[in-house]
C-alpha cells in the first residue's frame, strides 16, 4: 500500500529514514528533494535493488519548481510520483523537461498544488517515452502559458484534457507538436477566448485523422503558421466557426496535411496576413479547396502556396489582389492534375530581375493558356 499520498511532516521523515529510499537530489536552497525508491525483488541482493520510481517532495516551495536539473540523474526507465509541494507555485515551465527515459508521472491526491501557477510552459517538453499521464486533478484556473506543454511526447497516446480551463491562456504555441503517437484529442472544451498564439500547435500529430475545432474562437489570435503542418494522417478538420480577424501569418499552416480531401475556408477573414508561403503545400489528396474570399491586399509571400497539391484540378483565384505580393516562386508547382485556374484580371509584374515568377507553373502538365482565366495577358508568358 502507498503511503506517500501526504505531505504530513512525520510522513516525510519517515521516508527519509526508509531502508529503501535513496535521497538523490536536493537543490541548493532545500525547497524540494527527490528519492529513489527501491523495490524488493526476492532473490535479490541489497546491491542488485532496482530504484524503479522516484518522489518528488517540495519542502519549502515559493514560487518556481522549473527544471534546474530536478531529475538529470535519473537514466533509467521510470515513473515519477509527486508528493506535494507547497502553495504559492507560480512557475513550473519545464518541469520535466527532456526526461527521455521517464514512462508515467503520477500527481497523488496531495500532490502538485498548482492553483497559482501562471506558467506551464514546456512542462513535460522532451519526454519522449511518456505513455501515461493523468492531468484530471490538474487546476490550469490561472495559467496564461501553455506553450510546448506537450512538445516531443512522441509515445503519449492518450491525452484527456477536458478537465482544463483555459480562460486565461493566451499562448498555445507548439503544445502538441511532436505527439506522433497521438490518434485522437477532444478539445472541446477549451476556451480560446484570450489565445494570441497557435503557431505550430499541432505540428507533426501524425497519427491524428480527425480534429474538431468548431469551439475554438480565435478572435486574438494574430500567429497561425505551422498549426496543422505535418498532420499527415488527418482526413477530417472542422474549423466552421474559425474566426481569424487579427491572424497576420498563416505560412506552412496546412502543410502535407496529405490525407485531407476537401477544405472549406470560405469563412476565413485573411484581411491582415502577410505570409501565405506553403499554405497548402505538400496537401497531395486535396480535391475541393474554397478560398474564393480570400481578401490578400496585404499579403507579400505566397511562393510554395499549392506546391504538390497534385490532386487539384480547378482552383478559383479570381478574387486574389497580389499587389504587394514580392514572391511567387513555385506557387503552383507541382500542381500535376490541375485543369482550371482563375486568376485575378492583374497578376503582378513578372520581374526578370528577382525572377519573382520562377518556376510558378513548373510541372504544371495540364494547364495550358487556354485553361488559365485571367486578363492580365502577362501571365501567358509563363506557358
Amino acid at each position: 500500500e502507498d503511503i506517500y499520498y501526504t505531505i504530513d511532516e512525520n510522513i516525510f521523515n519517515s521516508i527519509k529514514e526508509d531502508s529503501n529510499v535513496e535521497i538523490i537530489k536536493t537543490s541548493d536552497s532545500d525547497n524540494y528533494i527527490v528519492f529513489a525508491v527501491k523495490t524488493q525483488v526476492n532473490g535479490l541482493d541489497e546491491g542488485n535493488q532496482k530504484y524503479d520510481y522516484y518522489l518528488v517532495y517540495c519542502h519549502n516551495c515559493n514560487t518556481s519548481i522549473n527544471n534546474n536539473g530536478l531529475f538529470d540523474s535519473i537514466d533509467t526507465n521510470v515513473e515519477i510520483k509527486i508528493l506535494g509541494s507547497g502553495n504559492n507555485l507560480t512557475n513550473i515551465s519545464y518541469m520535466f523537461y527532456c526526461c527521455i527515459n521517464l514512462e508515467k508521472i503520477i500527481f497523488t491526491i496531495k500532490g502538485l498544488n498548482n492553483s497559482k501557477v501562471t506558467n506551464m510552459e514546456g512542462m513535460f517538453k522532451g519526454c519522449e517515452k511518456l505513455e501515461e499521464l493523468d492531468l484530471s486533478k490538474f487546476n490550469t484556473n490561472n495559467v496564461t502559458n501553455m506553450s510546448h506543454m506537450f512538445d516531443g511526447c512522441s509515445s503519449l497516446a492518450e491525452l484527456d484534457l477536458s478537465k482544463f480551463n483555459t480562460n486565461n491562456v493566451t499562448n498555445m504555441s507548439h503544445m502538441f507538436d511532436g505527439c506522433s503517437s497521438l490518434a485522437e484529442l477532444d478539445l472541446s472544451k477549451f476556451n480560446t477566448n484570450n489565445v494570441t498564439n497557435m503557431s505550430h500547435m499541432f505540428v507533426d500529430c501524425g497519427l491524428l485523422t480527425k480534429l474538431n475545432l468548431s469551439n475554438f474562437n480565435n478572435n486574438n489570435v494574430t500567429n497561425m503558421s505551422h498549426m496543422f503542418s505535418g498532420c499527415s494522417s488527418l482526413k477530417e478538420l472542422v474549423l466552421t466557426n474559425f474566426k481569424t480577424n487579427n491572424v497576420t501569418d498563416m505560412g506552412n499552416m496546412f502543410e502535407d496535411c496529405k490525407l485531407l480531401t476537401s477544405l472549406n475556408l470560405s469563412n476565413f477573414n485573411t484581411s491582415k496576413v502577410t505570409n501565405m508561403k506553403d499554405m497548402f503545400s505538400g496537401c497531395n489528396s486535396l480535391k475541393f479547396l474554397n478560398v474564393s474570399n480570400f481578401n490578400t491586399e496585404k499579403v507579400t509571400d505566397m511562393q510554395y502556396m499549392f506546391y504538390g497539391c497534385s490532386s487539384l484540378n480547378n482552383l478559383d483565384l479570381s478574387k486574389f489582389n497580389t499587389s504587394n505580393v514580392t514572391d511567387m516562386v513555385c506557387m503552383f508547382a507541382g500542381c500535376t492534375n490541375l485543369t482550371r485556374l482563375s486568376l485575378p484580371d492583374k497578376v503582378i509584374y513578372y520581374d526578370e530581375k528577382t525572377n519573382s515568377y520562377k518556376n510558378m507553373f513548373c510541372g504544371c502538365e495540364k494547364l495550358s493558356r487556354e485553361k488559365v482565366t485571367t486578363n492580365d495577358t502577362k501571365i501567358y508568358n509563363m506557358f
